[in-house]
């Protein structure tokens, strides 16, 4: 019995991909394509995706709520676990990534099932909210700009109905949490926010050590 998750040697790793990934063809082309960029590393791993995708199926999801697009991978994932009449509202500001998603959003059959608002996501959040949205979201997906990841927390479980879930991406941030040396904005937003969702008694928790750490909370 181990009380410490398996360390991920680069044989595992691909050990793991080997024996479990199931990534259609087109989300790994388009993992492809975005590899080629200088700010790959923005993009989920492929067996995050299929976790992600898992729990949409799991959880019966419909609406959706995505808090950084990027490239559309984990939109792509998710649009496909979705039933057809399922929904994502997916939040960025970047038209040129955003682009290449919309095309692969497109060729996979799935664009209208996904509304993307070109918008700062707090403000994006806060018209919904004003529309009267509060509650009717079944699944939230964190993956921006580390500063306001507070403030998206606060909005997305507010959005999210009772027993919805959030799932939050980077939380471990490539070991940099636990160095005490590291003291940059980005990581200390991250630190703040672990500790609130720890003690935050309107969730119930999970960190999730896969990729680079994703918290797990559903909402009580």
């Amino acid at each position: 019995m181990s009380y410490r998750p398996t360390a991920l040697t680069e044989d595992l790793h691909r050990y793991l991909l080997e024996t479990s990934l199931r990534e259609p063809a087109l989300l790994a082309r388009l993992r492809e394509e975005t590899a080629r960029r200088g700010d790959a590393g923005m993009q989920i791993s492929p067996e995050q995706g299929q976790f992600m995708a898992l729990l949409i199926e799991l959880t019966g999801a419909k609406r959706i709520l995505e808090i950084g697009t990027f490239t559309g991978y984990s939109a792509l994932a998710m649009a496909l676990a979705l039933p057809p009449d399922g929904r994502i509202v997916a939040c960025d500001v970047e038209p040129e990534t955003t682009a290449v998603a919309r095309r692969y959003w497109a060729e996979a059959g799935v664009a209208h099932k996904i509304d993307l608002r070109l918008a700062p996501a707090l403000d994006t959040l806060d018209r919904l909210l004003a529309e009267g949205a509060a509650g009717s979201f079944d699944f939230a997906f964190i993956d921006a700009d580390k500063s306001n990841y507070g403030a998206y927390y606060a909005r997305c479980l507010e959005l999210l109905r009772q027993g919805g879930l959030l799932a939050v991406d980077n939380v471990l941030w490539d070991g940099r949490v636990a160095d005490p040396a590291a003291r940059d904005p980005d990581t200390e937003a991250i630190r703040a926010l672990n500790l609130r969702l720890r003690d935050d008694p309107r969730i119930s928790l999970s960190l999730v050590p896969i990729s680079d750490g994703l918290s797990l909370a559903r909402k009580r």
